[in-house]
């Protein structure tokens, strides 16, 4: 009987430091993009050999540059969002092992802009004497438009991180920018102080 509990216990204690071991090795593998590329095929691949190249041509390449792996924005903030990421993450783990994962296996974790804010936090803050129709005006009435509207733009809507722009313009799709500052001059037409 003690034999058997000594197995047991070893078979135990076995499996606990195999888990432990494989989400430390998990946890230290995600931190590398070009291992999030092997799973995460096209378009993510095509993403990665971006970020590589000397000459970044989209928002998320530049933010490789500036030692920003791709965990850091497709994790999410805060516990809760890395919670949520890991789960993601052990998900897509399963389904790639077993074969059964989607083909192209895209991120779904929409980026927040609660993601954007942790390295950018002064973005929404109006210094003072700024001016509501300057450079930039659009980012301190964000929150009042999103406060009257749940469809109301997110950082993502301007800044896209994987479409090809100019980096003097932060990368900014210049069509997309239009119709969100179009939307939300007409929602919050009078309302503005």
């Amino acid at each position: 009987m003690q034999r058997i509990l000594r197995l047991f216990l070893l078979g135990f204690g076995g499996s606990i430091l195999l888990g432990v071991g494989g989400v430390g090795g998990a946890l230290a593998l995600e931190n590398q993009d070009a291992f999030c590329a092997t799973c995460h095929t096209e378009p993510e691949v095509t993403f990665y050999q971006r970020s590589i190249q000397e000459k970044k041509v989209d928002l998320a390449a530049y933010h490789t540059a500036e030692r920003t792996r791709c965990i850091d924005c497709h994790s999410g903030s805060g516990a809760w969002g890395r919670l949520i990421g890991l789960q993601q993450g052990a998900h897509d783990l399963a389904a790639f092992v077993s074969g059964t994962y989607r083909h192209p296996a895209i991120t779904t974790n929409p980026i927040g802009d609660d993601t954007c804010l942790q390295c950018h936090p002064q973005t929404l803050v109006r210094p003072p004497g700024a001016s509501r129709s300057g450079t930039g005006h659009y980012h301190y009435f964000l929150p009042q438009w999103q406060g009257e509207d749940s469809h109301a733009a997110r950082c993502v809507n301007c800044h896209t991180g994987h479409e090809p722009g100019i980096d003097r313009l932060k990368f900014m799709q210049q069509g997309k920018v239009g119709e969100k500052c179009d939307e939300c001059h007409t929602a919050l037409s009078g309302k503005v102080k």
